[in-house]
């Protein structure tokens, strides 16, 4: 299987232009030719489409695209995304399983839904009630599926105070292993935020967050 360095990492400019003409047939091809030539999913995911969909974001905040060039991207993509889970999903199953949510009042879900992903070609079972999630909905939602973990995305800067309320919900109660990650932490500050809690591990990347699945073991 291909795979890429830092210095050769594969280019992401011709899906991002697809998918801002709303383009879904052909950024679908695309994409499809890429997982045909041996390139991993991780690698489409951490490459072209989170490099792309970062892009679409600086392109919006300013005031490059509108904001349905930004959601359409989005909708693009969340579909491509959609045709290639029953390729990702392993057949060898480890009998854990972990809930995903992003903060309350934020709609970004991609990133923690490639997060999902990556879990199920590990052989999780994941469950991931949508974006929005209230903090006390999210709390029962952990407290009736009793996960091995949960992981929780932010995507804006300003909305990690609500992370926290999340965290400080679902440590008062579970001790559970809990991972962070998403675009507000582009620029730093996962690790401050993590240091705070128990049990709490930013994760910064998707080839981290496979090292960390692989290297997982139940607490005690």
């Amino acid at each position: 299987m291909r795979t890429f360095n830092t210095n050769t990492q594969p280019n992401h400019d011709h899906y991002l232009a697809l998918i801002l003409e709303g383009n879904r047939a052909d950024a679908s091809i695309h994409i499809k030719d890429l997982a045909a030539e041996g390139v991993s999913i991780l690698t489409i995911y951490e490459h072209i489409i989170k490099t792309a969909l970062y892009r679409v974001g600086e392109l919006w905040e300013n005031n490059q695209i509108t904001v349905a060039e930004e959601h359409i991207a989005t909708s693009v993509t969340e579909s491509i995304m959609n045709e290639l889970f029953y390729g990702i999903v392993s057949r060898q199953r480890q009998s854990r399983k972990v809930v995903l949510g992003c903060v309350e009042t934020e709609f970004h879900q991609v990133g923690v839904k490639m997060v999902a992903d990556i879990f199920e070609m590990k052989g999780w079972d994941t469950y991931f009630p949508g974006s929005n999630v209230p903090a006390n909905e999210m709390f029962r939602y952990v407290e009736k599926q009793r996960p091995d973990m949960v992981a929780l995305s932010v995507s804006i800067y300003s909305h990690i105070p609500l992370l926290e309320k999340m965290l400080r919900l679902i440590h008062h109660t579970f001790d559970l292993p809990v991972i962070i990650g998403g675009q507000a932490f582009r620029h730093g500050g996962g690790q401050d935020v993590a240091g705070r809690y128990p049990r709490t591990r930013y994760i910064a990347d998707l080839k981290e967050l496979e090292t960390f699945i692989d290297q997982y073991q139940p607490y005690g």
